[in-house]
């Protein structure tokens, strides 16, 4: 009887240790929603500054979508558009010089890398974040410019 009960204790746990993994897993990204940037607290190494950015993630059948609308120092317009995964295998980027595609993997439940390349070449990295409190988003940027030039960039987003 003894040995029985161990048994059914054991699997138990493994049955709640994988509906647990499975519900990590399939949990909506925290960074679902629009954000807006923060100039004061981000940091553009070498520059410029862009005057404003508005960032919206959304789930679809076909992934997470995100849309990213701004105005850049010149005052110009910029539109970035992609769907992607994260499953590491790269999807088109539209609305930027640099990149042309992106391959993204999840670090963890409020983090993920991205890897985004031009012509297949590795340009940049970036760690996006979400707070503890999810009203914060931190996009860490490092790379190399279509003109060959080394950024470091540290956007922060408010939720809207």
């Amino acid at each position: 009887m003894r040995q029985f009960a161990k048994q059914c204790l054991f699997t138990t746990a493994l049955a709640l240790g994988l509906c647990a993994v499975v519900a990590a897993a399939s949990a909506p990204d925290p960074a679902i929603g629009t954000w807006t940037l923060n100039v004061t607290k981000s940091k553009f190494d070498p520059g410029p500054v862009p005057k404003s950015q508005t960032r919206t993630y959304s789930e679809t059948a076909d992934g997470i979508t995100l849309s990213m609308e701004g105005v850049a120092a010149d005052g110009s317009p910029t539109s970035l558009h992609a769907t992607y995964k994260t499953d590491g295998k790269d999807y088109p980027i539209t609305g930027s010089a640099n990149y042309d595609t992106l391959s993204v993997r999840r670090i963890n439940r409020s983090s993920i890398k991205a890897t985004q390349k031009k012509d297949g070449k590795v340009v940049a990295t970036t760690i996006r974040s979400v707070s503890a409190h999810g009203k914060v988003l931190t996009v860490t940027s490092s790379g190399t410019d279509v003109k060959g030039g080394k950024f470091h960039d540290v956007a922060v987003f408010d939720r809207q």
